[in-house]
């Protein structure tokens, strides 16, 4: 009986202590998923927010409002990973943001894939 409540204890208080909230962590990132989020990014993102994610890729011209500049420090630090994942998976619209920015549908369900795209849009904060 003490055992059993000794080991009760030592998981609440490891459930307590976690830095995740109790959210189930983001599957760690394959080189393959890496790799195909460096691919879209480079094909459907690039248009709208350049190569670099400064928000000025040539379809950007046309674009009101404009699409997010990824290196704004106050952005980076304010926005959750829910949210990036979000916008990547069911476009503008489905965060209260502009429809100019698509859904990816078929990425939905793909954690991987999405969570490699995630990092990639918050390793521009490090400029």
């Amino acid at each position: 009986m003490l055992a059993r409540s000794m080991l009760s204890f030592a998981l609440l208080l490891a459930a307590a202590c976690s830095n995740d909230g109790g959210k189930p962590s983001a599957p760690a990132e394959s080189p393959a998923a890496t790799a195909k989020a460096n691919e879209i990014f480079s094909q459907r993102c690039t248009p709208c927010h350049g190569p670099e994610g400064r928000g000025n890729g040539p379809a950007s011209a046309t674009l009101t409002p404009k699409p997010r500049n990824f290196h704004d420090k106050t952005w980076q630090s304010q926005v959750t990973d829910d949210h990036i994942e979000r916008i990547i998976q069911y476009g503008g619209s489905a965060v209260g943001k502009s429809a100019a920015m698509p859904a990816n549908p078929d990425l939905t369900g793909n954690r991987e894939v999405v969570a490699a795209l995630r990092n990639h849009i918050r390793t521009f904060k490090r400029d």
